[in-house]
């Protein structure tokens, strides 16, 4: 039997306040190991206790769950439950057998929701959480903080505006008390069978907002988005990484035959999708969200509509920082330049290594623009110079006004002689000197004699 630092037997309310306290999210227990809590990510065992047994997961499984729960795990091997400490924290818990024993995971869940601005979520998150109608979708791995920020968009939601929220989760995670909304969280296998069946019934509920905690199936993807095309918001979470994969993971929750209505379904609906990564910060004591964002565009809506397309939704998004969007990368990158994460860190998390680098290399430039340019001149002007020996102009720099045109030298009149044409000068040749002018010409005589005879000369003279 699992023993506490006292001695006395494995005390679970002990390790939930040790993980709590630490701002830890996550507890394990499994036999034959030490309790395991996850701190800022890391795993590790809580120190001052033995290894578990299989008699402790038995008689806290049984100490956490009422009668009903308890057959359905003897049915099933495996239940997913809510566990709640008054004045601690809830926990979303899953239990399972594991090579003939019970071993147990438990996720933190506080009582008071943070806001988007206390999480450092973008502003653009904020502005999806206005919109009237619609479908917004969180993706991410487990663990990702999915949940804390779906709460976020619901809480700001019932702080700003009157408005009915459903929320159908298993399990329920954070509660929500009445604000300015009024809300309904029901928990499968307590308050409804199924996701299919809450979902089927949730539109005679006059809902306003209608979150979903996880898109599992066709049935229950279906409704969701006739429920945001009939002009409501609908949140939910799908487990893939970027926005691509979960437009092509929506899709394939159709027959082939259905999925080109799919995607018009998909594009006509969809207002965005936040797909979420949580990085360690330099010291180690806490994580940071990172958030890939996409808005609706028609550009973006003619890439879900066109499945050869679709894979171009990262060009969209790194071209739409007007519109809120950024890339997983951008995103990281931002939150390097402001110290938030180490460069060893987001180079890990990154999803493509290299191209972040040269981002950090280009400051987050990803075209070349005409400061660049300028830039490049002046810094090639002090090399131009020493080459020149003199300053030479900037290739920015307009030329001089050209010199005003000289009037054109009188042309020689018929008295003056013809100037010699120039001869080219052999190599090792000196040039010819210059001939002197040319004596100005005389006057011709012509001598007087007798008439001309028959036109032809006149004889000599004697």
């Amino acid at each position: 039997m699992a023993v506490d630092a006292s001695g006395g037997m494995f005390d679970l309310a002990d390790a939930l306040l040790y993980v709590v306290d630490r701002e830890g999210s996550d507890l394990h227990l499994k036999v034959p190991s030490p309790p395991v809590a996850r701190i800022h990510g890391q795993l590790a065992p809580i120190p001052g206790y033995e290894p578990i047994q299989q008699e402790d997961t038995e008689r806290v499984l049984h100490h956490m769950l009422n009668e009903k729960q308890i057959a359905e795990f003897e049915d099933e091997d495996e239940i997913d439950f809510a566990y709640a400490i008054a004045g601690l924290a809830r926990f979303r818990v899953n239990a399972f057998r594991q090579r003939g024993a019970i071993s147990i995971a438990l996720r933190v869940i506080p009582y008071s929701v943070k806001t988007a601005t206390e999480l450092g979520l973008p502003p653009a998150i904020t502005a999806l959480a206005e919109e009237e109608r619609g479908l917004i979708l969180l993706t991410g791995t487990t663990g990702s903080g999915k949940s804390t920020t779906l709460a976020a968009i619901i809480d700001h939601i019932n702080s700003t505006r009157s408005r009915h929220i459903v929320t159908i989760e298993d399990p329920i995670e954070y509660l929500h008390g009445d604000k300015r909304s009024i809300i309904n969280q029901r928990e499968v296998g307590t308050d409804t069978v199924s996701f299919k069946r809450a979902m089927r019934r949730v539109l005679r509920q006059d809902p306003d907002v209608i979150l979903i905690g996880e898109m599992r199936d066709e049935e229950t993807v279906r409704s969701a988005l006739s429920a945001a095309e009939t002009g409501h918001l609908v949140l939910s979470t799908v487990h893939t990484l970027d926005a691509p994969e979960t437009v092509n993971r929506i899709i394939d929750f159709f027959p082939l035959h259905e999925q080109s209505q799919a995607r018009a379904m998909l594009a006509g609906t969809l207002k965005g999708v936040v797909s979420q990564r949580l990085v360690p910060t330099p010291d180690g004591n806490g994580r940071v969200a990172v958030c890939e964002i996409l808005r609706m565009t028609g550009r973006a809506r003619d890439m879900i509509m066109d499945p050869d397309e679709t894979a171009r939704l990262r060009e969209v998004i790194q071209e739409g920082e007007y519109y809120g969007m950024q890339t997983f990368d951008q995103a990281l990158l931002r939150h390097y330049q402001a110290g938030r994460v180490s460069m060893q860190d987001a180079v890990r998390v990154a999803s493509s290594p290299h191209d972040f680098k040269l981002l950090v290399a280009a400051e987050g430039r990803t075209a070349t623009s005409m400061e660049d340019v300028a830039d490049v001149a002046r810094a090639r002007m002090p090399n131009r110079k020493a080459r020149n020996g003199s300053a030479s102009a900037s290739p920015l720099t307009p030329p001089a006004a050209p010199a005003a045109p000289t009037r054109a030298a009188p042309a020689p009149s018929r008295s003056t002689a013809p100037t010699e044409p120039m001869q080219p000068v052999q190599p090792g040749q000196a040039p010819p000197a210059t001939a002197p002018p040319a004596p100005a010409p005389q006057p011709r005589t012509i001598p007087v004699s007798g008439p001309k005879r028959n036109g032809s000369s006149p004889p000599p003279s004697s």
